[in-house]
C-alpha cells in the first residue's frame, strides 16, 4: 500500500488478523442482490478493462487512496504478466463497477473495488466468487474486513492460520 502522507512510499502490510471471504456454502448473497445478479440486467467480464478498473478504484475514495501512480504501474505490469485480474460489471455496455486482485496458485488476493451504479461492485464480487468456485480456488483474501464484506459472510483468522491456508493454496496450480 502506498501512503500519501509519507510521500506515497509503498509499504508491505501483514495484519495480525486476516479477512477472508468464504468460497464454500458460508458465502452469503443477500436476497435482493441475488435477484439482481440473476436478472440479466448487468453483464460481467474479466480483464476487458483492467487499467480502467484500477484507475476507478484509485479515484473512488473520498478520504484519499493507497493506490498511487507506482501501484497503478506495478499492478498493470502484474496484469500483463497474467497475475492481476479485473472482474467488471457492465450496464448497457458501460463499465459501472468492478474489482481487481492477484491470483496465485488457488489463492485470489482482492485489492480494491469501485462502483458508479448502486450494487455494481457487490455484483462483481458475486461474479468473482462464482468464477473462483468453478476453478476450485481455496482462498479469497480481503486483507481487512469492513461492513460491506461482512454481509457476504467474510470473517477473520489469525496471521498464523492465514499462513497455513495460504501455503496450501499456493501449492495448487491453476491447471489442476
Amino acid at each position: 500500500m502506498a501512503h500519501p502522507e509519507e510521500n506515497n512510499d509503498i509499504f508491505w502490510h501483514m495484519p495480525e488478523t486476516r479477512g477472508l471471504i468464504p468460497l464454500d456454502h458460508r458465502f452469503h448473497v443477500p436476497k435482493n442482490l441475488a435477484k439482481l445478479y440473476r436478472s440479466n440486467r448487468f453483464d460481467f467480464t474479466i480483464n476487458r478493462d483492467f487499467e480502467q478498473v484500477i484507475t476507478a478504484c484509485s479515484q473512488s475514495r473520498v478520504d484519499g487512496t493507497w493506490i498511487s501512480d507506482d501501484i497503478l504501474e506495478l499492478y498493470t505490469q502484474l496484469h500483463e504478466m497474467g497475475y492481476a485480474h479485473s472482474f467488471e460489471t457492465r450496464l448497457d455496455g458501460e463499465l459501472v463497477g468492478g474489482l481487481y486482485g492477484v491470483a496465485m496458485g488457488k489463492a485470489f488476493f482482492g485489492e480494491s473495488m469501485f462502483h458508479h451504479v448502486r450494487d455494481a461492485s457487490k455484483l462483481a464480487l458475486v461474479f468473482l466468487v462464482e468464477f473462483l468456485r468453478g476453478r476450485k480456488f481455496q482462498l479469497l483474501d480481503t486483507q481487512y474486513l469492513n461492513p460491506h464484506l461482512l454481509q457476504f459472510g467474510a470473517y477473520e483468522i489469525s496471521a498464523f492460520q492465514y499462513k497455513q491456508l495460504l501455503a496450501e493454496a499456493l501449492k495448487e496450480t491453476e491447471s489442476e
